[in-house]
C-alpha cells in the first residue's frame, strides 16, 4: 500500500518506554482479564499507567509484572509493522480506543507473537532494545478499583 494516509499524531514518544506499556498491556490482559489502560503517561524519566481490576494486585503478582516483562524485553521480539483495512482487521483487535476520525486505514504494531494493536506512535525494532523494565511502584484505590502502576526503562 503505497501512499498510506494516517492520522496525525500529537506526541512525540519514547520508543523504548512507548514499547514497554505494549508488553505491560498485553501481560495486564494475559494475567487479570482486565481491558489495556485508557490512562498512560509514558515519559523518558518516568511512565505511569493505570488499569481497573476487580481487585489488588499482590506482591507476587507484581514482581511478576516486572520479571515478566523483563522476560519479554531479552526474548528479543520483533516489533513489526502491518497497515490494513478497518474491515480486515484480525480476530481480537479492538478498535473502540481510535479517534472518531481514525482513518480508514490503520496500522497495526506487532511485538513478535505476544501483542498486535492499532498505534501510530514510535516504537523500538525489537524488545532487546528497550534496555531494562523497572517497576518504582503500584497504588491501588479501592473506590475506582484502579491499579497504577509506574515504571521505567533504564538502558
Amino acid at each position: 500500500m503505497d501512499d498510506i494516509i494516517l492520522n496525525e499524531h500529537n506526541k512525540e514518544e519514547f520508543p523504548p518506554a512507548h514499547t514497554a506499556e505494549h508488553l505491560l498491556n498485553q501481560l495486564m490482559v494475559r494475567r487479570f482479564g482486565c481491558e489495556r489502560s485508557r490512562n498512560a503517561h509514558i515519559e523518558r524519566k518516568k511512565s505511569k499507567i493505570s488499569y481497573i481490576l476487580p481487585q489488588k494486585p499482590s506482591r507476587k503478582d507484581e514482581n511478576f509484572i516486572q520479571e515478566e516483562v523483563n522476560r519479554l524485553i531479552a526474548a528479543d521480539l520483533p516489533v513489526t509493522y502491518e497497515y490494513v483495512k478497518r474491515d480486515e482487521i484480525p480476530d481480537g483487535v479492538k478498535l473502540d480506543r481510535l479517534p472518531g476520525d481514525a482513518s480508514d486505514t490503520l496500522r497495526l504494531v506487532r511485538i513478535g507473537d505476544y501483542d498486535v494493536c492499532p498505534c501510530i506512535g514510535k516504537h523500538v525494532r525489537s524488545t532487546a532494545q528497550i534496555g531494562r523494565f523497572e517497576l518504582l511502584g503500584t497504588n491501588w484505590d479501592e473506590e475506582k478499583h484502579s491499579f497504577r502502576v509506574r515504571f521505567k526503562v533504564l538502558p
